[in-house]
């Protein structure tokens, strides 16, 4: 997008809003089962952002404002490369608690994906191999910051990682995440994500929007990340055997998600989805899937990746790496093999 700067510039709003009055064209983007977001301009700095709010009918539920209170401070506290500035946190009398954040441009690593599982040519001409081990290996960097920090996200996966149209790899949604140290604000069976069958989950035209003042596009999807509660946190085909058993986590279980990542992102294939969730999570807690290299022979996938990512999906904590950090070497050594591959 080019800047456009005019002679009206240097001069503020007047009277100047405050609050969400500041922003103007509201479209609404995405929803969920308790949020939605919208594109809106900002006219104090001249800028589009992003706003997320509840939806109307979870505004005053004191459990869905504290949680969205709760992501927009996590999210606002990682200040790293890899995620999101929160420009604003604020409530309004109207539409309640809301957070104004940068809007960034590209796609998620899942749409990446699942167009490489179409034979898409020009994507797999954009997205080779060492790309998409790239793409993870960054992922991952994020969450060295975000453990370092005291946070585990709890729900890595390929929708919640942007790649952006200069390179740059962001992790999105910071909603489930847990912090060492704070107070726990759940019991751990709020937030699943459902997991898409299908393209035509990623399409599914949603209600309008209660909101008078919000222009809306001509279709409205729904959005993945943002999710129905009641349910264990996290993504099934992503979780941990720890995050299913609802026990305590550490780092090693995004370690865990990270791994069904890489392993998704070499073999376009996912490695533990049942025919439902009982039989998904029945997968990742007692069968070791198919190595990558052999999943998908034609991705010319080294025999290394194997070790890295069944070392990195172990069942056992104790067996898998201990820390991001440690992923992240082997990644590199990784990505040295995949080089000398392509050149030869």
């Amino acid at each position: 997008m080019m800047l456009s700067l005019s002679s009206t510039d240097i001069q503020l709003p007047s009277p100047r809003p405050h609050g969400l009055a500041k922003y103007r064209d509201l479209t609404e983007m995405a929803r969920g089962g308790n949020g939605v977001l919208y594109a809106a301009y900002d006219q104090i700095v001249g800028r589009t952002v992003v706003l997320k709010m509840l939806l109307p009918e979870h505004r005053l539920d004191r459990g869905f404002r504290r949680r969205l209170l709760r992501e927009a401070r996590v999210t606002a506290q990682l200040e790293h490369p890899g995620t999101v500035p929160v420009h604003e946190i604020g409530e309004d009398e109207e539409f309640g608690i809301y957070y104004a954040m940068k809007r960034i441009s590209g796609e998620n690593f899942f749409s990446v994906l699942r167009q490489l599982g179409k034979g898409d040519e020009k994507v797999a001409a954009a997205f080779p191999l060492r790309r998409r081990i790239e793409i993870v290996r960054d992922t991952c960097q994020t969450l060295v910051f975000a453990h370092a920090a005291g946070v585990i996200h709890r729900d890595v996966k390929p929708e919640n990682i942007w790649v952006g149209n200069f390179g740059e790899v962001t992790l999105l949604d910071w909603g489930s995440a847990k912090v060492w140290g704070a107070p726990t604000l759940d019991d751990g069976r709020y937030a699943v994500t459902p997991t898409p069958h299908n393209e035509s989950s990623h399409a599914l035209p949603s209600e309008s929007a209660s909101i008078s003042k919000v222009k809306h596009k001509e279709h409205t999807y729904e959005l993945p990340t943002l999710t129905p509660a009641n349910l264990l946190i996290g993504t099934p085909t992503y979780m941990s055997p720890e995050q299913i058993a609802n026990r305590d986590i550490d780092e090693r279980s995004d370690v865990f998600s990270v791994g069904v990542c890489l392993y998704e992102a070499m073999a376009v294939a996912e490695p533990f989805r049942g025919k439902d969730r009982n039989e998904t999570f029945e997968n990742i807690c007692m069968r070791q899937p198919t190595p990558p290299s052999e999943r998908s022979p034609n991705q010319h996938i080294p025999k290394e990746a194997d070790r890295i990512v069944f070392k990195a999906i172990a069942k056992q904590t104790a067996s898998r790496y201990q820390t991001m950090r440690e992923l992240i070497a082997d990644l590199d050594e990784l990505l040295l093999i995949v080089r000398q591959e392509e050149t030869e």
